[in-house]
């Protein structure tokens, strides 16, 4: 594939898992493929990137992207589970052990787009389909950019495939234990001077025991799933130096957690536009839609196995776009100035049963319903003077949430107003700042260091929605304040040789007013704003390339702590948020012929709750890929996952525990023109 000349990029090395960026180029000669971003500023070089290419995304054990972020350690979801086995409203991502509850404390973006559910705040990962992406870059700590509310935690960014990326056709088809399937298919053919990529995606399994042997019932099954979800990407250049990219993206996700009829469905509808480019002045403006609900059915976990809730509808719409612009300074500054704006709607409908009788009568209705917005105004500057970058940024963003209320209604359809309620408008002004600097010693030797604030909003599931992982119910609440978090962190960046690459950083981090599920008894608990999460560690990242042999690798450890003066919980680890973490890979591959890579991922001993009072232990996984090419764009694929079959515990309420993902082998055939 020729690459069209449009406008100048950013050259990006990967070092130690570090994306080390050179200053923007200002030659005319320089280039971004179709379907590229705006180049990554300089200043990126100042805040520790990682950064997953679509090799590793092409050629993971599992085929989902949750498990390939896990190949970054600190990365994390709320549990040990992925799209196949986990409930889709306990997905939301994080890092740096900044836990305690479900939400998305990490900022996803696909080509820019906020992907969050914009009622639970959870990633849609089985929708994200990894042979759509170029290339991932994790952030950790705090962003200032564009949709920068949110992004307390840390950013990643998907990038779509480009037109070098994408063959004009490319199929896959996987078949794996417990009767899995797995069907892939993307045509990318050129559409005048610029691409149109059409891709599909099935999957379908009837799942593994969630459930110990020893504490199966008379209704327990395994974790069946099925998904699907077809995307359409078209790139047309406008004049020389701007593309316009289009997206869209349908999807729909059904699983069966535990119980027979314990179903759940996720669905969506999304799309957006965005025009880039640019010669003096660049430009990267986008708008957006996402249309989403959400159902869920809870089974009794005691005989009969009735029905006890109902999720029958949570549907939600999000919408949203930014106008970012870089004014043409001289070639020591790259400047980016830019507003954005997100809007989300959500409604929440559900039935509650009596599960004890025969009958499994209705014993109440509820209706939780309101609206957020957060729009903000960002400026950030990156000064290179020599080996040194400099860069500070600010935003400040108006938020507000609104026409919320909850109903409750009894079994004769009446509306009780003891426990019914409107509540309140509510809104306000948060500032964030971010400022960093590298030092490039030598050739050789880089120094970091960086500080940075952020905020986040409650999501309206954490205001509003209640949920029951039974026996335990956790309680919404619509008095919770925004989150805010302050950190500060320092690293060095290694080549030692050629093909030899480490990276180490330290740091610090405070989330004040952080949401965590709160224990209130034996079976409720109910989210509060906690005092504050403390969260210091350090990360360190290394690859190695020797001849036709890889190596990568990655380790976090994080000491987190909630800061509750008084309360049971003080100075105990957040919820799920493991003290250490890890991953290795080792690949031997040649340029033609056969292809081997093993992957190990270790996660430390984790708490159910806030108390910790229940634990789940360590893991330790391996996985492998194996790839036989046939010549004529033909390969034959062998994957592994959790080769050993290490007992992954996800979750463990009082000894009543569920189980992730255990041995499983695929084979498949993936096909090229």
């Amino acid at each position: 594939m020729k690459a069209r000349i449009l406008l100048p990029v950013t050259t990006s090395l990967i070092c130690g898992g570090q994306a080390l960026a050179e200053p923007v180029s200002t030659d005319a000669a320089s280039i971004v493929v179709l379907g590229e971003s705006l180049p990554l500023p300089p200043g990126a070089t100042a805040y520790g990137s990682v950064t997953i290419n679509r090799d590793k995304l092409l050629n993971s054990a599992s085929g989902m992207l949750e498990n390939v972020l896990e190949d970054v350690a600190g990365f994390q979801q709320f549990r040990r589970s992925d799209s196949r086995s986990a409930n889709p409203s306990a997905q939301g991502a994080t890092l740096r052990a900044l836990g305690g509850n479900a939400s998305s404390r990490t900022l996803v973006l696909l080509d820019g787009v906020p992907v969050a559910d914009p009622f639970f705040g959870y990633i849609p990962f089985n929708a994200l389909v990894p042979d759509r992406l170029s290339l991932i870059r994790i952030t950790r700590g705090g962003g200032v950019g564009a949709f920068g509310a949110g992004a307390v935690a840390g950013t990643v960014e998907l990038a779509g495939a480009t037109r070098n990326d994408l063959p004009l056709f490319d199929a896959s088809a996987f078949y794996g234990s417990r009767d899995a399937t797995s069907l892939s298919v993307t045509a990318s053919p050129d559409l005048g001077s610029g691409f149109v990529s059409v891709s599909g995606r099935w999957d379908r399994g009837d799942g593994f025991w969630t459930t110990p042997a020893a504490q199966r019932g008379t209704a327990s099954v395994p974790a069946r799933y099925e998904n699907w979800s077809t995307s359409v990407r078209a790139v047309v250049p406008v004049g020389d130096a701007v593309q316009l990219q289009a997206h869209a993206l349908i999807f729909r996700d059904s699983r069966t957690l535990r119980f027979a009829g314990a179903d759940s469905h996720n669905e969506g509808q999304d799309a957006s536009i965005r025009i880039v480019g640019g010669r003096a002045w660049k430009i990267d403006a986008l708008a957006y839609v996402q249309v989403r609900n959400f159902s869920n059915i809870v089974i009794s976990s005691n005989p009969p196995f009735r029905k006890s809730l109902d999720q029958r509808d949570t549907p939600s719409t999000g919408f949203g776009g930014k106008i970012e612009i870089r004014p043409p300074i001289d070639n020591a500054h790259v400047m980016r100035i830019g507003i954005d704006t997100r809007f989300a709607n959500g409604n929440m409908h559900e039935n509650a049963y009596n599960a004890g009788l025969t009958t499994n009568p209705l014993t109440s209705s509820r209706h939780a319903m309101g609206d957020q917005n957060t729009t903000g105004l960002f400026i950030e500057d990156d000064w290179s003077i020599g080996n040194l970058v400099l860069t500070a940024g600010a935003r400040t963003d108006l938020w507000s949430i609104r026409n919320s209320s909850y109903t409750f209604t009894n079994p004769a359809g009446v509306v009780d107003p003891a426990k019914s309620a409107v509540y309140a408008d509510r809104s306000g002004w948060e500032s964030s700042f971010r400022a960093g600097a590298r030092l490039a010693l030598d050739d050789q030797i880089a120094l970091r260091l960086a500080g940075y604030t952020g905020f986040r909003l409650p999501t309206l599931n954490e205001l509003y929605r209640p949920f029951v992982v039974f026996p335990i119910t956790t309680n919404a609440n619509p008095n919770l304040k925004p989150e805010r978090m302050k950190g500060i962190e320092g690293g060095i960046d290694l080549t030692l040789t050629e093909g030899v690459k480490l990276s180490a950083t330290a740091f610090y981090n405070r989330l004040d007013n952080a949401i965590a599920n709160v224990t209130l008894s034996s079976i409720t608990r109910e989210r509060r704003n906690v005092k504050a999460i403390d969260a210091k560690g350090l990360e360190f990242n290394a690859s190695t390339k020797l001849g036709d042999f890889n190596m990568a690798y990655s380790y976090a450890y994080t000491d987190s702590k909630m800061r509750a003066p008084g309360q049971l919980f003080d100075d105990l680890r957040p919820a799920q948020t493991p003290r250490h973490s890890a991953s290795a890979m080792l690949g031997y591959e040649p340029e033609n012929g056969p292809a081997l890579s093993a992957s190990l991922h270790y996660i430390g001993k984790q708490y159910e709750d806030d108390l910790n009072a229940d634990s789940l232990k360590g893991a330790l996984t391996v996985d492998t890929v194996a790839r036989l090419p046939l010549g004529d764009g033909i390969t034959v694929i062998g994957r592994a996952e959790n080769i050993f079959d290490e007992m992954v515990i996800t979750r463990n309420a009082a000894g009543s525990i569920d189980l992730g993902t255990p041995q499983t082998f695929w084979i498949g055939i993936r096909f090229e023109k």
